[in-house]
């Protein structure tokens, strides 16, 4: 239990507690099983606090230092009837050990939980926007639809934590451990996962009456859409028209072969194509052939204008060798030549002849008959053989 000497001098105030801190460094604060339930300890001193088990409901502890405090099975639940009353806003827990601590719907705005152990902790409905967990244990910790917008969890271990419905923008787990959490319905946004540990995340929802077949994958970003792919056909409708109507469109991004590429992209889009335009005058980085690549995985087919080529080559290069069914339709001006790396592609069957066009106007004039024609048909082809 509480000793009742350190209760009578919090309770004349955080001013008079603080003061008695001061005056006695060397004792640790027995706080046990006390009930401090709709206290003011905004900016008390709390650190190193003996506090497991005590009653914190809809305490304010605005700016209270709770470093390196032990706040196993404690209470830091706000009254049903005052939202957010409990309220760490921001509080430093740094070192604070909360082993199954409740803190269900509590305010956590910018408190620092920096290598404090949040085992088994309850996190339920909770606020931590830009709160720090950096080297903080959370294990099997329940972080379920929490508001985790800018909340750091830099290195920090969350094997088997329960992650489902929060909302998570531009999180940033760098280093963090990620293991056999369950993630059903996240919503994730611009995280940051570098060096992260990613393994069994279960996005299927967790049920009692209702067991499922248990689903993981290995990586946060894309487990609601895995989720989505697998269980919403609609998800699945939009994929396939995605793939059937997308047009990746490649060239040179001077003024002359410029003004083609927009015109071809203006008819594309009148006969209900989805024309992917990228400009690539510039030297392309790893990162950009990459997304070229990625699109050119999602394109009914890939319309490339190689008059007077400067990056074209390298794209071609991702693109042609390991991409079969995907046609390639070559344009080139009449007054100009296949550049020489090119007739390394022509023993690829699903390269299409190059057309050759006399000007922008035989060009449209002529592009439902000698290039989308062609290009459908292959794409036909390579359809059926698959």
């Amino acid at each position: 239990m509480a000793n009742e000497q350190h209760i009578n001098i919090l309770s004349q105030g955080v001013d008079a507690w603080n003061r008695w801190r001061e005056q006695n460094p060397e004792v640790r604060p027995d706080l046990r099983r006390a009930n401090l339930a709709n206290r003011d300890l905004a900016g008390a001193n709390l650190s190193n606090a003996d506090l497991d088990y005590a009653q914190l409901t809809s305490v304010s502890l605005i700016g209270a230092n709770l470093n390196g405090a032990d706040l196993q099975w404690a209470n830091l639940r706000p009254t049903p009837l005052k939202c957010g009353a409990s309220n760490l806003v921001p509080t430093n827990l740094t070192g604070a050990t909360l082993v199954e601590a409740r803190l269900i719907g509590a305010t956590l705005v910018g408190t620092q939980f920096v290598r404090a152990d949040l085992s088994s902790a309850q996190l339920f409905d909770t606020n931590a926007f830009s709160a720090d967990f950096s080297d903080a244990t959370l294990v099997g910790a329940e972080i379920a639809k929490a508001s985790l917008h800018y909340t750091r969890f830099l290195r920090a271990n969350l094997t088997g934590a329960y992650l489902t419905q929060s909302s998570l923008i531009k999180t940033n787990f760098e280093g963090a451990a990620l293991k056999d959490c369950n993630v059903y319905g996240i919503s994730a946004w611009d995280l940051n996962l570098k060096a992260a540990t990613q393994a069994g995340l279960i996005i299927t929802p967790p049920s009692v009456d209702d067991p499922q077949p248990t689903i993981t994958v290995d990586n946060l970003e894309v487990a609601q859409f895995i989720y989505l792919l697998i269980n919403n056909e609609r998800v699945r409708h939009v994929i396939d028209t995605v793939t059937s109507k997308v047009v990746l469109i490649l060239g040179r991004f001077i003024h002359e072969r410029k003004a083609v590429l927009d015109a071809l992209r203006e008819e594309l889009r009148r006969r209900d194509y989805v024309p992917v335009m990228f400009d690539f005058e510039p030297p392309s980085s790893r990162d950009l052939t990459e997304t070229v690549s990625t699109l050119a995985h999602m394109a009914r087919f890939v319309i490339v204008d190689i008059t007077d080529p400067r990056s074209v080559p390298q794209e071609l290069s991702h693109i042609v060798p390991n991409l079969p069914s995907v046609p390639i339709q070559p344009l080139l001006a009449a007054s100009a030549s296949e550049y020489g790396m090119f007739e390394h592609f022509k023993r690829y069957s699903w390269v299409l002849k190059p057309y050759r066009y006399e000007s922008l106007e035989h060009l449209l004039d002529s592009l439902a008959q000698e290039v989308v024609a062609p290009a459908e048909a292959k794409a036909e082809e390579l359809g059926n053989r698959r």
